[in-house]
C-alpha cells in the first residue's frame, strides 16, 4: 500500500514537471497543446478515497496554475473532473472489480481507452471554456478542444503502454 502512494507521488511530480517545463511550450498550429497531467487521475486505483482524489487533483491544478500564471483555471478543471471520476469510471468498468484495480491499457484495454477519451474531453472542455469564458469564438474553442484532446489521448495511451512494459519487464 505504501508503495502505491510513493508511485503516485512520483507520478504527480513527474507529470507536473513535464507539463510545466516541456508540454506547455508546444503549440501545434497554434491550436493543440498536449495536456498530460490529467493522466494522474486515470492511474489512481478504483477504491481510492474521494477526498484524496479531489485534494490531489486540486493541488496538481493549483501547482500548474502557479507555474503558468493562470488564475485557478487548471485547479477548477481538475477538481471538477476528479469529482466526476468515480461515476465515469463506473460507466466503463465492472462494479465487481476490486478496489485496488488500477485501470491501464493492458489491464482493461478498450474500457481504459474509452475512459481516457471521456475524462480527457471533460477536462479539456472545462479548461478551455473557463479560459475563453465566452461562446463568441465557439468554433475556435471546439477546434482547440478536439486537437488538444487528440494529442493528449495519444500521448497518455503511449505513456501507459511504455510504463506498463517497463513494469512488466522489471517483474521478470
Amino acid at each position: 500500500m505504501k508503495l502505491s502512494y510513493f508511485y503516485e507521488i512520483v507520478l504527480f511530480v513527474f507529470l507536473v514537471l513535464l507539463q510545466v517545463l516541456l508540454l506547455n511550450r508546444i503549440s501545434l498550429f497554434g491550436m493543440a497543446t498536449p495536456v498530460l497531467y490529467g493522466y494522474f487521475l486515470l492511474k489512481l486505483s478504483r477504491g481510492r478515497n474521494l477526498f484524496y482524489v479531489i485534494i490531489s487533483a486540486f493541488l496538481m491544478g493549483l501547482i500548474i496554475d502557479i507555474f503558468l500564471n493562470t488564475p485557478g483555471m487548471n485547479a477548477a478543471a481538475m477538481t471538477m473532473v476528479a469529482t466526476l471520476r468515480k461515476p465515469v469510471m463506473s460507466l466503463f468498468f465492472d462494479k465487481e472489480e476490486y478496489d485496488a484495480f488500477v485501470p491501464g491499457i493492458y489491464t482493461s484495454g478498450g474500457p481504459f481507452v474509452r475512459f481516457t477519451f471521456l475524462i480527457v474531453f471533460l477536462h479539456l472542455t472545462i479548461l478551455f471554456l473557463i479560459e475563453s469564458f465566452t461562446l463568441f469564438n465557439l468554433t475556435t474553442t471546439l477546434l482547440r478542444i478536439g486537437t488538444s484532446a487528440t494529442i493528449s489521448i495519444l500521448l497518455m495511451l503511449a505513456m501507459d503502454s511504455i510504463l506498463y512494459r517497463r513494469k512488466a519487464s522489471e517483474h521478470t
